[in-house]
């Protein structure tokens, strides 16, 4: 079962909705990418944000990151990564006002 969610202007939502907003994002592939584009080893960002180039691989494969570990190679790579979240929020904002409308 579903917990229901009461927020104060959109009204009761389910977590599954919430939890959809970012089921698109695949963070670990989107850092990927842009260290291709970038031209950057993944043994330069394991030394950037001290770890070894294994964990940086396993990275690349996590659907989602501690924030506090996407903040350290946002800032080592001069990235916004957290720019996904913030369109996935407005644009699930924007939605959930669309459906307000609606009814």
């Amino acid at each position: 079962m579903l917990r229901q969610v009461q927020h104060p202007i959109f009204g009761p939502k389910t977590r599954r909705s919430v939890e959809n907003a970012t089921s698109n994002i695949h963070i670990g592939h989107i850092i990927q990418a842009q260290l291709k584009t970038d031209q950057r080893s993944v043994g330069w960002l394991a030394r950037e944000i001290g770890c070894t180039r294994n964990h940086v691989y396993k990275i690349f494969n996590k659907p989602s990151l501690d924030g506090d570990l996407l903040l350290r190679i946002s800032l080592s790579m001069h990235f916004n990564f957290f720019q996904y979240y913030s369109r996935a929020f407005l644009d699930n904002m924007k939605a959930r006002i669309g459906e307000e409308t609606e009814e």
